[in-house]
């Protein structure tokens, strides 16, 4: 048998240090890693004012999907399906130790807008919160909704 390359010789950005995935901040600038990184911002965007739709069966879509999608970040590894779905394209893995960005949207999308490398569990936890704090909100405004 001849050499076998390791994970790591692989891939030229293998390293999960949390620095160096912030070596290169931004989205891949290829058609595919632009187009689903603007697709991952039309999706933030409903996940961050979906609670304001005044349709019920809106609403409910909406409070149906917040935990899905909470679930799925903690049931994939922090990861969200959308860079997976990149990784699987880009590599035909589902989970691709070379994509930088792989779970790590939110912790780009920080440094890149705001300057600020935040802890990744301090990141989960507000994430998490703040899924919370919009499945109250919808579920207040579906309750409004229906007495009204």
């Amino acid at each position: 048998m001849g050499p076998r390359r390791t994970q790591i010789e692989r891939c030229s950005m293998a390293s999960i240090d949390f620095e160096d995935r912030f070596a290169r901040v931004g989205p891949r600038l290829d058609g595919l890693g632009l187009g689903l990184f603007i697709f991952h911002i039309f999706v933030s965007v409903y996940v961050l004012l979906g609670w304001f739709v005044s349709s019920g069966p809106a609403l409910l879509f909406y409070l149906f999907l917040l935990p899905l999608i909470a679930a799925q970040w903690r049931l994939n590894r922090g990861c969200c399906v959308i860079n997976n779905v990149e990784s699987w394209l880009r590599s035909g893995h589902w989970h691709d130790p070379c994509n930088r960005e792989e779970g790590a949207f939110l912790l780009m999308l920080s440094d890149w807008l705001f300057r600020v490398r935040p802890n990744p569990k301090d990141l989960d936890r507000l994430s998490y919160a703040t899924v919370l704090l919009l499945w109250l909100l919808a579920f207040s405004h579906f309750s409004w909704l229906s007495i009204a």
